[in-house]
């Protein structure tokens, strides 16, 4: 058995006791040092766009050694990406090579282009330590099975995959880091929660913190600044990928070095097509979460937090349409394959402990709420993305994360005072580090996937209203859809043979 070996069963033992000793820094060699037999080891599961844009502060962290990345794509430039060559200048700093593929055009990822990142930045940064190099897999199984002296995962794939990957990964005993969201079906978001309760991994979803300012806005509410609150309205500029509203016929060939079957993973087979991969995924209802996932989470948990909501009892949806011309006809294309354009979701909130049922309406795609009266009334421009907090006696408007709040209330408009307390939406430190202060034995993150369980069923909630096309009933308890026994389906996925949950 290896000192390394050793060392990670201790981690673990640790967390499960609560019993931990953490050894200062000055200790292991200085200020911001830590030794290389007391980091946290981590595989980086998923090397595309967004995982080379956060990678830099795991690799800056002392306390985190990056031992293996996992892509199904070996390497290649067809990635999709906000800023023209974004992601190679920045993959250029990793490297400290500005000259990184100079003559290439397009957006680079994959695991071998993670697996040069790491090494190299480790031989330029920690070239005195006996580093032996990252591994890089094609399949995220294999990884777990072979890598036994890893500690924890940071999963970054399309949001399919996010449930199956953590699952296997708490499994064996690994700590889970994770992009939003948890998963893309309720049943599998509740399976995460169970797996996490079982194996007491320390779990960190990234969303956190993000929308502080509305947790903040939220405890404000709760002193009665704006009464009884009734309705919430979140709305964002996404969709910002392309939103496919036909499933494409023509047949390009797999890329080489690109794994179809593993990168589909769990969901039902189809040919393939890049109009499903690399960044553009989250569209599909088999692949992605839509908009509310992409940034619905950031903005809106710190409000469940604050305002302490339970599971959702109802949503309903309206949704934008396509139209297609067959034989000399126009008729509406009916859609369960895609997110729509634009939507509007109402999730409804029981009434609790003398607080009214609340609604939660989210806008996407351009669609925006109507203001109140209060808001309407001083000729207020909404902006692009926003959040607005409706009560008896007022109205709070603020941006997206809560930026810049302003009370609307008995003709008046005035920015809104925060208490400076923080609320239960925001963060401490760098974005990972109340994970990493978990998975040595500490406290459990305030971004634990646990605190997120609630939010992330009113998610897929709003995604099943969607697909059903009419308001659904829902009962926590039963996870059943009662007024619509065919929507129940929406809840679940079917799962390719092997790939079961």
């Amino acid at each position: 058995m290896t000192t390394h070996m050793n060392r990670r069963r201790f981690l673990g033992g640790a967390l499960a006791s609560g019993a931990f000793t953490i050894v200062p820094r000055s200790v292991l060699g200085g200020s911001g040092h830590v030794a290389p037999s007391e980091r946290i080891t981590l595989a980086h599961i998923g090397m595309g766009t967004q995982g080379f844009s956060e990678l830099g502060g795991l690799l800056a962290d002392p306390q985190i050694q990056i031992v293996a990345v996992c892509d199904p794509n070996t390497d290649s430039n067809d990635y999709v990406e906000w800023g023209k060559n974004s992601i190679r200048n920045r993959i250029r700093t990793y490297l400290d090579d500005s000259s990184w593929r100079e003559n290439d055009s397009g957006c680079p990822g994959g695991r071998e282009v993670g697996r040069k990142v790491v090494d190299t930045y480790y031989a330029n940064h920690r070239g005195n330590e006996n580093y032996q190099g990252c591994a890089a897999y094609a399949d995220f199984r294999e990884l777990l099975e072979k890598e036994k002296d890893v500690d924890a995962v940071k999963v970054m794939t399309p949001d399919h995959l996010h449930a199956t990957v953590s699952i296997a990964a708490m499994k064996k005993g690994k700590h889970v880091l994770m992009h939003k969201p948890i998963a893309n079906r309720l049943y599998e978001g509740r399976l995460v929660m169970k797996t996490v309760r079982r194996t007491k991994r320390a779990t960190h979803l990234l969303a956190y913190g993000s929308g502080a300012g509305n947790g903040r806005i939220a405890e404000r509410v709760k002193q009665g600044v704006i009464g009884p609150l009734r309705e919430v309205h979140n709305w964002t500029n996404r969709p910002v990928w392309p939103q496919y509203t036909e499933i494409a016929q023509d047949r390009p060939p797999v890329p080489k070095g690109f794994d179809w079957d593993l990168w589909l993973g769990p969901a039902q087979y189809r040919p393939y097509h890049p109009h499903y991969t690399h960044t553009v995924f989250r569209g599909w209802y088999d692949f992605g979460g839509g908009s509310m996932a992409d940034m619905g989470i950031y903005s809106l948990w710190p409000v469940f937090a604050a305002l302490d909501l339970d599971v959702p009892v109802s949503a309903r949806a309206w949704a934008t349409h396509t139209c297609t011309i067959n034989d000399n006809v126009s008729r509406p294309v009916h859609n369960d394959f895609a997110y729509p354009t634009g939507c509007t979701l109402r999730i409804r909130f029981a009434a609790k402990r003398g607080v009214p049922a609340m609604d939660l309406f989210w806008y996407d795609g351009g669609m925006k709420p109507r203001l109140p009266r209060e808001v309407e009334a001083h000729d207020v421009e909404m902006g692009r993305e926003g959040i607005l907090f409706v009560g008896d006696e007022g109205v709070i408007m603020a941006g997206f994360h809560g930026q810049d709040p302003r009370l609307f209330a008995k003709g008046r408009n005035e920015p809104l005072s925060l208490d400076e307390a923080p609320s239960p939406g925001t963060g401490r430190g760098a974005r990972h580090n109340p994970w990493l202060e978990a998975c040595k034995g500490g406290e459990p993150s305030p971004g634990s996937f646990l605190n997120a369980a609630v939010i992330t069923d009113a998610v897929n909630l709003g995604t099943v209203a969607l697909r059903a096309g009419k308001k659904v009933l829902f009962d926590s308890d039963k996870m059943k859809i009662t007024n619509d026994s065919q929507a129940d389906k929406y809840l679940y996925r079917p799962y390719r043979e092997g790939w079961e949950l």
